[in-house]
């Protein structure tokens, strides 16, 4: 029968810590079971190397010349919405379709939580099919999302914002004084 009273721990699952640097006839006095001098021995030190250490010789990663580049420094972070999400939306009554569908109506809508550089409209080829015409105004579109927003009789508009003027559209009441 188990009570309050008769609680124990696992066996084993308990361990007295070890101290070190308390004394001689502890075992792990003085120099703390580190032994004499040298780099393990040292404050802090783990007795690791740090990654692609060759033991002081200079490292492979130093010893090979630099090559290449990146520009990920101007790499624009688009958020992709879906053709056939936006139909969804109209449908369940979350974005009104008479009027035109900017960044700021897919914001409010929580159909983007995020636009960081801006948004892309992707039109999937086999499910992009609209019920009926809309304008939209977005970053970038893909050619298939084009295509089926312009069959269904509507408009794609494409606007840059940088990402101070996108803050701005998406919530103004921080820009009011």
């Amino acid at each position: 029968f188990l009570s309050l009273s008769n609680l124990r721990p696992a066996p084993g699952s308990i361990k007295v810590a070890k101290r070190v640097g308390r004394g001689v006839g502890s075992g792990l006095g003085k120099t703390s079971g580190r032994g004499m001098k040298g780099q393990k021995a040292r404050q802090g030190n783990k007795g690791l190397r740090g990654k692609g250490f060759e033991g002081g010789q200079t490292p492979l990663h130093k010893r090979l010349p630099k090559w290449g580049f990146t520009n990920n420094k101007f790499r624009q972070k688009l958020v992709g919405v879906n053709l056939d999400s936006i139909q969804e939306w109209i449908n369940n009554g979350r974005i009104d379709a008479s009027k035109p569908i900017t960044i700021k109506t897919l914001f409010d809508s929580f159909l983007i939580n995020k636009a960081y550089d801006g948004v892309k409209l992707i039109g999937r080829q086999r499910s992009a099919k609209l019920s009926q015409p809309i304008h939209i105004e977005v970053t970038r579109a893909s050619k298939s999302a084009i295509e089926a927003v312009e069959g269904a009789g509507g408009l794609v508009v494409t606007t840059w914002y940088n990402r101070l003027g996108l803050k701005a559209l998406l919530k103004p009441n921080r820009w009011e004084h």
